[in-house]
């Protein structure tokens, strides 16, 4: 074929763009170099999953959207301790909502029953139980309060995305943001909070 060589290598077609998105385990290695980009693509990629076990398990909406905001924090603040040799991330971080929840539902129960009980006579109440349901609602307040430290944008992005179970894009569009600007916001409460739960419980020890 005739012409100028210049011009056909000017006008070549670009090949796609083949490269794949990063495996969860990936991000979740990344994640634990404290990776904010990261760990929003982990994020997408396993919130709606906790959030369907929860509600599963838990059955209440609202306790729902507060186990998997938990998990998510914890995921955060503890992806140094996934093995891969023992699993998939995806698999470790489901493993850890299920404890999460079954633990809630634990709690939740001996509360029922010991209010019942206290409500019929002064029945004894195991101390496992009390200190099980204890832990289970110092840690939901601890959440809490760290929660209530943010800033309010930060406080709304972190609330949306957690209790509501909305992906950085969804939050984007809610809130009417730019999605690396809500992106921003997620991180530095995301840090915030890890900060402010790590002063919570080495205030507790």
């Amino acid at each position: 074929m005739s012409g100028d060589p210049e011009q056909a290598r000017r006008v070549r077609p670009v090949p796609p763009d083949t490269a794949t998105p990063p495996t969860a385990e990936e991000l979740l290695a990344r994640v634990t170099r404290g990776d904010e980009t990261a760990f929003a693509s982990l994020y997408d990629i396993v919130v709606g999953r906790v959030l369907g076990l929860a509600r599963r398990v838990v059955r209440d909406a609202a306790q729902a959207e507060e186990v998997t905001q938990e998990v998510m924090v914890e995921v955060w603040r503890t992806a140094g301790r996934f093995d891969a040799g023992r699993g998939s991330a995806v698999g470790w971080i489901l493993t850890m909502a299920h404890r999460r929840v079954v633990d809630r539902v634990r709690s939740e129960q001996a509360h029922t029953r010991r209010t019942s009980q206290v409500a019929a006579s002064e029945a004894h109440v195991p101390y496992d139980e009390v200190v099980e349901d204890v832990t289970a609602r110092l840690e939901r307040e601890q959440v809490r309060r760290c929660l209530g430290r943010l800033t309010p944008v930060q406080r709304e992005a972190v609330t949306l995305a957690y209790y509501g179970g909305h992906t950085y894009r969804e939050v984007a569009e809610k809130l009417r943001t730019p999605l690396p600007t809500v992106k921003t916001r997620m991180r530095d409460g995301l840090i915030r909070m890890r900060d402010c739960l790590g002063v919570e419980i080495e205030g507790r020890a």
